[in-house]
């Protein structure tokens, strides 16, 4: 039962990123750049912000895609009526 466990764990790898908001990442993303521009930090902890960054901006070009589709299918629905006709 253990091992089960353990390897339902580890074949759907999720990130506290899974639950961010749109608003939320790209605030987020805002902030790391901030950082980055300030400098002052080292190279590890640049690499990382860096990093976080790549994490945050795909949660966002998530959310962007999402939308996109939806309003391409908003307005697909919208035409098909009138190509009926």
């Amino acid at each position: 039962m253990a091992e089960q466990q353990e390897q339902e764990r580890h074949a759907v790898p999720q990130t506290p990123d899974d639950a961010l908001g749109y608003e939320h990442a790209r605030d987020a993303l805002l902030e790391v750049v901030r950082q980055l521009e300030n400098g002052g930090t080292s190279l590890e902890e640049s690499l990382a912000l860096w990093e976080r960054g790549e994490q945050l901006a795909k949660v966002c070009q998530r959310w962007l895609d999402g939308a996109r589709a939806r309003l391409d299918a908003a307005l697909a629905a919208e035409e098909e009526p009138e190509s009926d006709e």
